[in-house]
């Protein structure tokens, strides 16, 4: 089993008791030897979210490239990871918001690896903030990690694909509120709608180079990373799981699966796809008369009797 609840995750609990009937499943969903002979480039490869899929696609047979800024965490976990699935997984230094370190990175992966058939866009900053607190250099340290360092990393390997005359699977990483926006998170907010846009913009474009382009957005998933800046005071989490309809938070090994089926050749005919995976967070959130669920069902019978009286009127 090589998915297991790693130091980068933080147990979550829920009283909720629907949460019984949404228990997730811990294990590889797609076949053995799926990614055998595939290159994987994952952004924020070294924690959380990236951690997850990239030993997802690891075990499934992919030789992946981590990259991020932290070296030494990054090694730590390539090591982790080919002790567990006994493929090689490269560490490879990266700052995404620069691009002379992207191009030095996407050329160390070619010349290690070869080019790349999957690139996952995983790289991320978020803190939460009112906006009128936020100074400019705050606005550009998210911007230029998420949308501009999506952008250095999708342009400089899609042109040496071009070149190379060889396709890939990109996948972007976003968040539900990308598509409704969301007070207290703006440049988060704003950078991931962009990365949407980008992925679309390109899966129109860039198909007929054998690319596709593709994006999931997860909802609430407890990791230290996020949590630690999103949710400092633990106050939240209760909140976030009483919104959620399947009960619980989501878990790394669900958004891998996932992941791995839209970079695999499976999904080779999904291009320009974003879903979401929340537990129907969004829609619970979203709909103008969700709250009447806190209505008792004495509480129902008096208001139908109420209604049936006002008709014809």
């Amino acid at each position: 089993q090589f998915f297991s609840r790693g130091p980068n995750v933080l147990h979550q609990d829920s009283s909720a008791p629907q949460a019984a009937f949404f228990s997730p499943l811990q294990k590889v969903m797609l076949p053995p030897n799926t990614f055998q002979g595939k290159v994987a480039f994952i952004t924020g490869g070294g924690t959380g979210l990236g951690k997850g899929m990239t030993t997802a696609l690891s075990s499934l047979g992919a030789k992946c490239v981590i990259a991020s800024r932290k070296l030494d965490v990054l090694k730590g976990t390539a090591d982790e990871i080919s002790s567990k699935t006994g493929n090689k997984v490269h560490a490879i230094q990266c700052d995404v918001r620069d691009p002379a370190s992207v191009k030095n990175a996407v050329a160390e992966t070619i010349q290690v690896a070869g080019h790349p058939d999957v690139v996952i866009n995983n790289a991320a900053g978020n803190f939460i903030s009112p906006s009128e607190r936020l100074s400019a250099n705050a606005w550009r340290t998210i911007t230029d990690i998420v949308l501009n360092g999506t952008a250095f990393v999708t342009l400089e390997v899609g042109k040496e694909l071009i070149k190379a005359q060889k396709g890939a699977a990109f996948l972007a990483i976003t968040t539900i509120y990308a598509e409704s926006g969301s007070g207290f998170v703006l440049p988060s907010a704003s950078a991931k709608a962009g990365v949407e846009a980008m992925s679309k913009s390109l899966a129109a474009e860039w198909g007929r180079y054998g690319m596709r382009f593709n994006v999931i957005q997860p909802g609430p998933i407890k990791t230290k990373g996020a949590f630690s800046r999103l949710d400092p005071t633990g106050a939240f989490e209760k909140k976030m799981i009483e919104r959620i309809p399947c009960g619980r938070l989501g878990t790394v090994e669900e958004i891998a699966n996932l992941a791995a089926y839209f970079c695999s050749d499976y999904a080779s005919w999904v291009n320009g796809a974003v879903i979401r995976m929340d537990g129907g967070e969004f829609v619970s959130m979203a709909g103008e008369f969700n709250d009447l669920k806190r209505v008792t069902k004495e509480q129902w019978d008096m208001m139908e009797a109420m209604i049936r009286k006002t008709k014809g009127s």
